[in-house]
């Protein structure tokens, strides 16, 4: 018999760790929501709030997010150094 796959919007999935927080155990989320324990422990890992040292609250997600907008912006500069030689001397 073939299992069908769900697929669980990002709230629901923020709900349920929202919940784990809160309190709620694991094995109750489980049974009462019907999803599977390794989903709960993946939505954790990436929804999970953690608290910076400046107070800030933020979670994995916004993390991986951040560190890809910067990798893009670090290569841009890379870019963007690499032809300041030649404005430069068009400038002359």
């Amino acid at each position: 018999m073939k299992q069908e796959h769900k697929s669980y919007d990002e709230d629901f999935k923020k709900t349920i760790v929202s919940l784990y927080e809160s309190g709620k155990r694991k094995s109750d989320l489980t049974r009462e929501y019907g999803i599977y324990y390794t989903n709960i422990d993946n939505w954790i890992k990436k929804y999970d709030t953690i608290v910076t040292s400046t107070g800030e609250v933020t979670n994995n997600d916004e993390i991986i997010k951040l560190k890809k907008k910067l990798h893009e912006v670090e290569l841009e500069n890379e870019i963007l150094k690499k032809q300041l030689p030649y404005s430069q001397r068009s400038k002359r």
